[in-house]
C-alpha cells in the first residue's frame, strides 16, 4: 500500500487490539486483490444514549490503481449481531472482499451475466415523505420514489418486503426507475 490505513474511531476510543484487527482485515484484502492504493476505515460507535445494543457503524474507502474506488458503507439496520464491534468489522470486510472480487471480475472482463431484475429488500421508508430506500444483495442502498413503485403498491411495502427494480444514475447518486413488489407480500 502507497499510504498508511487511515482509522479513524467516531463516539468511541480506539485501542490497538481493534487497530490490528483493522490492519489485519486490510492486508488480507491486499494479499487476495492486490495493490491498494488507500485505504481509510471509520469506526464510529453508538450514541451515548443509545450505546447498550446499538449497531456499530463500519465504513470503508478503498483506493485501487487507475482511479478507481470502492466504499462500503454500513446503513444501520436492527441486527443485534452488529452490536459487537467485532462481528461489525467481520461483516464490513466480508462486503469489502465481495465489491473487490466483483471489481477483480470486472477488470478481467469475468463479467456474471444476470437473468431477471435485480432483487432488494426495502430498508426504510418515509411515508409522508413518499420515498425509501433499497439495500441490494451487495450492501449498496438505493433510493426509490413512491412513483417508481409499480401498481400502487407503496402503501404496501415495509420495511423487509423483498423487490425487484431497474436501477439508474439520479441526480444525488443511484436510484431505482421502477420497483415490483414480489410475492403476495413481497417477504420471502
Amino acid at each position: 500500500m502507497q499510504t498508511p490505513v487511515e482509522i479513524d474511531f467516531q463516539g468511541m476510543k480506539g485501542n490497538d487490539a481493534l487497530r490490528a484487527s483493522i490492519i489485519n482485515h486490510v492486508d488480507g484484502l491486499e494479499q487476495r486483490f492486490g495493490r491498494i492504493t488507500a485505504c481509510r476505515v471509520a469506526v464510529k460507535g453508538p450514541s451515548e444514549h443509545h450505546r447498550k445494543g446499538a449497531p456499530y457503524e463500519i465504513t470503508i474507502r478503498l483506493l485501487l490503481p487507475q482511479g478507481r474506488e470502492i466504499d462500503i458503507a454500513r446503513t444501520p439496520v436492527a441486527d443485534v449481531r452488529l452490536a459487537d464491534i467485532d462481528f461489525a468489522i467481520n461483516d464490513a470486510f466480508k462486503r469489502a472482499r465481495r465489491r473487490l472480487s466483483d471489481q477483480a471480475r470486472l477488470i478481467r472482463g469475468e463479467v456474471k451475466s444476470h437473468n431477471g431484475q435485480p432483487v432488494a429488500t426495502v430498508r426504510r421508508l418515509d411515508r409522508e415523505g413518499g420515498f425509501g430506500f433499497l439495500e441490494t444483495g451487495d450492501g449498496r442502498e438505493i433510493y426509490f420514489h413512491r412513483n417508481s413503485v409499480l401498481n400502487n403498491a407503496f402503501p404496501h411495502l415495509a420495511p423487509g418486503a423483498r423487490v425487484a427494480f431497474c436501477e439508474e444514475t439520479g441526480e444525488k447518486g443511484p436510484q431505482a426507475s421502477t420497483v415490483k413488489l414480489l410475492g403476495k407480500h413481497g417477504l420471502r
